[in-house]
């Protein structure tokens, strides 16, 4: 099993919706690259595999998950401060010409001996598109403009020189110097019919928000069906926010405490929000969907360390690959998080 977590490039936004919560404060400019890069070399030292470099230009921390740092500058700054880490860096078309992208993306592929990778996001911050001045399209269109943007990628990463003539994106003989010495690797996130259509046409991962056994078996089977007519193969990275305690009870009664704080109020404001760009992405009837915004803890890795390993083999076996984890409890990184590699 493979483990991914998130860049230190968020600081505001409630884990826990709940109007009593404080968030956390930006580092001092001066503090920020000591901050920033401790916590990326202490989860390297983890054993972490992947480090995810969100791009969120826009957040109000409340009912959205706060702006983050950029997410070229930073990549940039981890790739120069880890060893092993694979970097992917999260990418929305529309903010990006992927020729350039593909420039960029080389060279941290000549910087890194190949630890680059993209997260190629379509979006659904509507707010955030208008804000900057991007053409946010319709749910099914933003999806046609990434698969443009992957395939400019891919061309520029395997034709010399190369011409494409899309209807988002053009380029003219475009030649890529210097050339790309690794393999490109696309990830993805997206669970509607658009997104799963993307990944078996052109994507080598799928990000996927945390479920039930039940719900992410049909959402890869779906994958593994539009697969099949593809010819292609697509792997399946799932977002988790484990819980660990000494017994299933009290991990559990954190749990029911945790949600008796949940803000209703503000919780539907969240929901609206995510259900303007989204499509078929959380699931409403779960309560544990209401603890976060990309439902890590209804992935029920909530229990004693045994309980965790035995849920997390039974997702390894639907064809999960990676865990892309919170890593806030400390006992879930002391006892389960080192016999991932077993699994």
């Amino acid at each position: 099993m493979q483990t991914c977590t998130w860049a230190p490039t968020v600081f505001q936004g409630n884990q826990v919706v709940n109007k009593n919560a404080s968030p956390a404060a930006l580092p001092a400019a001066e503090d920020l690259q000591r901050v920033t890069v401790n916590l990326v070399q202490r989860y390297e030292s983890l054993g972490i595999s992947h480090l995810l470099i969100a791009q969120r230009w826009w957040g109000d921390g409340n009912e959205i998950e706060a702006s983050s740092l950029d997410c070229l500058a930073m990549t940039a700054l981890f790739a120069g401060a880890t060893r092993d880490m694979q970097l992917i860096t999260a990418i929305h078309p529309g903010f990006f010409q992927p020729a350039a992208i593909a420039k960029w993306g080389a060279t941290l592929q000549q910087l890194t001996g190949g630890r680059w990778a993209i997260n190629v996001t379509s979006g659904w911050n509507m707010r955030e598109f208008d804000m900057y001045g991007v053409d946010k399209l319709t749910h099914d269109e933003r999806y046609r403009r990434s698969m443009e943007f992957i395939q400019v990628l891919r061309g520029c990463w395997q034709q010399q020189p190369f011409s494409y003539d899309g209807h988002y994106y053009h380029c003219d003989a475009l030649e890529l110097a210097p050339r790309p010495q690794f393999p490109l690797q696309v990830f993805q996130g997206g669970q509607s019919d658009a997104a799963i259509n993307m990944a078996a046409a052109h994507s080598d991962w799928m990000f996927l928000n945390g479920g039930s056994l039940e719900r992410l078996g049909g959402v890869i089977s779906r994958v593994r069906e539009a697969c099949r007519r593809s010819g292609r193969t697509v792997r399946f990275a799932m977002y988790a926010a484990p819980l660990c305690r000494d017994t299933d009870d009290a991990a559990w009664e954190e749990i029911e405490h945790r949600l008796a704080k949940v803000d209703q109020v503000l919780l539907n404001k969240r929901q609206h929000r995510l259900r303007e760009g989204a499509e078929g992405m959380w699931d409403e009837d779960d309560p544990l969907s209401a603890l976060d915004s990309n439902e890590g803890y209804a992935a029920r890795l909530i229990g004693s360390a045994g309980s965790i390993l035995q849920r997390i083999r039974a997702y390894r076996e639907l064809g999960v690959e990676m865990l892309h984890l919170d890593l806030q409890d400390s006992r879930f990184n002391q006892q389960v998080l080192p016999e991932l590699h077993t699994l």
